[in-house]
């Protein structure tokens, strides 16, 4: 009887445990499981950056530059003085624009006195004219009247050639008369020139008023000055930029995810975004936009003007990823920096969640 038992007792010892082996292999699908939900509901990378719009700042027009104002990487608010051009020769052409405005306007009532005048001497010229066709008509009939006389005797040839030369005299003083007419005609003047003269100068003034506003150069935004290469005394040219502003007034994270992570991927989509140089700070955000458009690096034609975005091994078909831009609510502005690395993880559901709550009410 002894014997029998310990021979049991001593199977029992050598049979293996299965249990630990279940359990490790229950606990693996869990967590494969979990691991496939997780990405599914909450697509994650930590391939992704801070980003921000940016500008150069460029003046309008060319000149030295006679106050710096700001320093590289300073804060700045909207309408705070950046640099000034030295806005003398502006000031010249405004100044100079004006005072022959002023020479202008004086100009005007002169000129349309002298006008006046000969618009008088043209009209007392045509009043000449009007009487010398009179007095020419008068002695053309008085001729006509007189010939038919000669024959019968009743006038006697002094007194026809002496009506001929009066017709003659007649048509010579009429003759006359219209030259003159026709002189003091030309001679009019007008002062529609000067009038549009004047608009030309009140454009001109406008400008050079317009190009010393433009001397002084002012922040267009919030932001923060960056690539701040010059000083006092540099000549900048217009158009030209002389420096980058970064609008720090929105602040986004670009993140580059699976093209089979996008489908529930939309603007307006929920997200949770740390920067890498800080990351016990999350901060919450709203996908602004999903990409439409990547270099796809096949080895043909590059696509000019589309992100490029590494494969991390060339060897192997890999999914492709596509930006997604992501509107930070409320960044800190001493973390954010344009090009920091960051951590998105998007959550469709919130954005689900929050579009059906809108539907029902």
């Amino acid at each position: 009887m002894g014997s029998n038992m310990s021979a049991a007792n001593s199977g029992a010892a050598k049979r293996p445990r299965t249990w630990p082996a279940i359990l490790l292999i229950v606990l693996a699908v869990a967590a494969i499981v979990a691991v496939i939900w997780r990405v599914d509901t909450a697509p994650r990378t930590d391939d992704a950056y801070a980003y921000a719009d940016t500008i150069g700042v460029s003046p309008e027009v060319s000149g030295k530059i006679v106050t710096l104002a700001v320093r590289d990487n300073q804060a700045v608010k909207q309408g705070d003085l950046l640099f000034q051009i030295d806005p003398r020769p502006y000031q010249y052409a405004l100044q100079r624009a004006q005072a022959a405005l002023v020479q202008l306007d004086a100009q005007i009532p002169l000129t349309q006195r002298s006008v006046n005048a000969q618009t008088f001497g043209a009209t007392a010229a045509r009043s000449a004219v009007a009487r010398a066709q009179a007095a020419a008509n008068q002695a053309s009939d008085t001729l006509a009247r007189m010939q038919p006389l000669i024959g019968k005797g009743y006038i006697s040839a002094d007194d026809l050639d002496r009506a001929r030369t009066a017709q003659r005299s007649a048509l010579a003083e009429l003759a006359s008369a219209e030259a003159q007419a026709r002189e003091a005609q030309a001679a009019v003047s007008s002062v529609d020139a000067l009038v549009a003269q004047r608009s030309v100068l009140q454009a001109e003034i406008a400008t050079a008023q317009l190009n010393l506003e433009y001397a002084t150069v002012r922040a267009p935004f919030d932001g923060r000055v960056a690539e701040l290469r010059t000083t006092v005394g540099q000549y900048v040219s217009a158009q030209k930029p002389v420096f980058t502003l970064i609008d720090t007034r929105h602040w986004y994270v670009i993140a580059n995810f699976r093209e089979n992570e996008l489908g529930q991927i939309r603007p307006g989509t929920r997200a949770t975004v740390y920067l890498m140089s800080n990351t016990s700070i999350r901060f919450s955000g709203t996908v602004d936009s999903v990409g439409f458009g990547v270099d796809p690096q096949d080895g043909g034609g590059t696509a000019n003007g589309l992100p490029n975005i590494q494969r991390s091994i060339n060897w192997v078909h890999v999914a492709q990823r596509f930006p997604v831009k992501i509107l930070v609510d409320r960044p800190d502005p001493q973390l954010f920096r344009i090009g920091t690395s960051a951590v998105a993880v998007v959550r469709p559901r919130e954005h689900a969640a929050a579009a059906a709550g809108g539907a029902q009410s």
